[in-house]
């Protein structure tokens, strides 16, 4: 793959990557991808392509240049096809911990159909154990991003769709019992949120579908409103229209904010063809200058090592 590439990654069989989580994987000594896999193929009626989805993963030896591996076997917690979306993963004490949303089946519309938390254990990324589904602040609930708070507690932050598609918040002292805390970003509807620590500050992003929105705290519990990222077109072919639900890599003291795009929207054109379904994960650096953040979205970006 060139440094001029077209774009960042593509699923190679459904062609529909979005919703990227990165995490290194300590087995393999490699970075690893895992994705929401939309079947932009899919043949289905109305928003059945965005349903029935497994867990994409490829790995990456600079976080740069990807190799697809396949999806992620044995979550299955009920018979038949469900569906998997937008993952969180993080490693506490030689465990992975992923907390995924889940749907039963495969829906063809997006009303009508509880949306719950899933949360799995896994020593090694590939082999994944079923530990529970998390009670919450309603039963419409997705996207989960956690990070751990000065004294020691791990949050989680997700979006609630009963609640205005707000994000709330969940605290625990061991990852498996979580007990909610209740809103945390309410100004307008959104999902995505995803939490680092950086510059010794937290940040946090939400996605409002026209940019990622950031936010800044200094305990990671009060935000400060400070900017909206992503917003216009990238100079990759792929890289157009706003940034879509992404996760940050803090790695030696560089941000790397990992998006998915669908580079084909366009007004006017109908959003039910393979063209306008079709998504792709790109990159770009966060910058910090003199308490401004930007995000240049450039032709490449530098590896990790």
């Amino acid at each position: 793959m060139s440094e001029e590439r077209t774009a960042f990654f593509r699923d190679p069989v459904h062609d529909g990557a979005a919703d990227p989580t990165i995490i290194f994987n300590e087995q393999e000594k490699q970075w690893w991808m895992v994705y929401t896999n939309r079947r932009a193929d899919a043949p289905g009626a109305g928003v059945s392509w965005v349903h029935g989805t497994d867990l994409g993963a490829a790995s990456s030896k600079d976080g740069v240049h990807w190799t697809y591996r396949g999806v992620l076997q044995g979550l299955a917690v009920e018979p038949g096809r469900n569906t998997f979306w937008a993952p969180e993963i993080i490693r506490h004490e030689g465990i992975y911990h992923m907390y995924v949303s889940y749907i039963q089946g495969v829906p063809d519309e997006w009303a009508g159909h509880l949306r719950q938390i899933l949360h799995y254990t896994s020593a090694n990324l590939w082999d994944w154990t079923y530990q529970s589904t998390l009670e919450l602040s309603s039963e419409k609930v997705i996207d989960a991003a956690i990070a751990t708070l000065p004294d020691g507690r791990f949050r989680m932050w997700y979006k609630d769709e009963v609640n205005h598609s707000h994000t709330y918040a969940a605290d625990s002292t061991d990852l498996y019992s979580w007990k909610v805390v209740g809103p945390v970003i309410t100004e307008f509807p959104h999902e995505g949120a995803n939490v680092f620590v950086w510059k010794e500050s937290y940040w946090l992003i939400v996605d409002s579908w026209a940019g990622q929105v950031m936010y800044k705290s200094e305990d990671g519990e009060a935000w400060e409103k400070q900017t909206t990222i992503l917003t216009e077109n990238g100079v990759l072919e792929d890289d157009q229209g706003p940034g879509l639900h992404a996760d940050v890599l803090v790695h030696e003291g560089r941000a790397i904010i990992y998006y998915f795009t669908h580079p084909s929207w366009r007004r006017g054109l109908s959003q039910n063809t393979y063209e306008t379904r079709r998504s792709s994960i790109l990159a770009a650096e966060l910058v910090l200058t003199h308490g401004k953040l930007t995000c240049p979205r450039q032709t490449n970006i530098r590896v990790l090592t």
